[in-house]
C-alpha cells in the first residue's frame, strides 16, 4: 500500500539543531509544510553531499514555509559530532534526526532490515500531516535538492488551487490543467 495521501503516524525522536538537542514528533510537523529526507548513515559518502545541497536551498524551504529535516539511523549524539566535524554537515540549519530504533524508517517503508540503514527516501508532508509527494531509490544514487523544491511548490500550488493539476515539467509560474471531459484525448 502506497503512503500517498495518508497521515503520519505518531512518532517521537530526538535531534541536533542548532547547537542543541530537540524532540521532534508528528506535533511539530503540524500547522506547516516538512520535507523529510531519509539517508542511510552518518559519515557516510554521499549523505553529505546531500545535506549541503539541502543547507544551499534551505532558505528557498523557509520561503515556503517548509521545514527540512534529515534522518538516519544513527543517535542525535553522532549528527552533533557529524555536524561539528563534516564542513558539509556543518552547513545544517535544520534538524537533523536521530531514528536508531528504526521507528521512522519502518513508518516510511525506508527500511533495510538486513543492513539497519534507511534507504534514500524524501516525503514532502503537507500541514495537516498529509503525506504528498515520496520518492525511495537505491543509496549509490545521490538526489538533487532542486527537484525537492520544485516537487513542493507543484504540492503547494495544487493545495491552494483545488481542481488544478500540475503538468510535466511544471516549475513555477508555468500553466497549469483544470481536468475535464473536454482536454480527454486532446492532450
Amino acid at each position: 500500500m502506497s503512503l500517498i495521501n495518508t497521515q503520519v503516524q505518531p512518532f517521537k525522536a530526538q535531534a541536533f539543531h542548532n547547537g542543541k538537542f530537540i524532540e521532534v514528533t508528528e506535533a511539530s510537523l503540524k500547522g506547516k509544510w516538512s520535507v523529510l529526507i531519509f539517508m542511510p548513515a552518518a559519515f557516510t559518502f554521499n549523505c553529505p553531499t546531500e545535506i549541503e545541497d539541502a543547507a544551499e536551498h534551505y532558505p528557498e524551504f523557509q520561503k515556503m514555509g517548509a521545514e527540512v529535516y534529515i534522518i538516519t539511523t544513527d543517535t542525535h549524539f553522532s549528527h552533533k559530532v557529524w555536524h561539528e566535524t563534516s564542513p558539509a554537515v556543518g552547513k545544517a540549519k535544520f534538524p537533523l534526526v536521530g531514528d536508531p530504533t528504526h521507528a521512522l524508517t519502518n513508518a516510511f517503508g525506508v527500511h533495510i532490515a538486513e543492513e539497519g540503514l534507511a534507504l534514500r527516501g524524501t516525503f514532502i508532508v503537507n500541514p495537516d500531516l498529509v503525506i504528498k509527494t515520496l520518492e525511495i531509490h537505491s543509496n549509490e544514487i545521490a538526489r538533487d535538492v532542486k527537484e525537492t523544491v520544485r516537487k513542493l511548490k507543484a504540492a503547494q500550488y495544487t493545495a491552494a488551487h483545488p481542481g488544478e493539476v500540475c503538468p510535466a515539467k511544471w516549475n513555477e509560474g508555468s500553466k497549469t490543467l483544470t481536468p475535464s471531459l473536454d482536454l480527454v484525448g486532446k492532450i
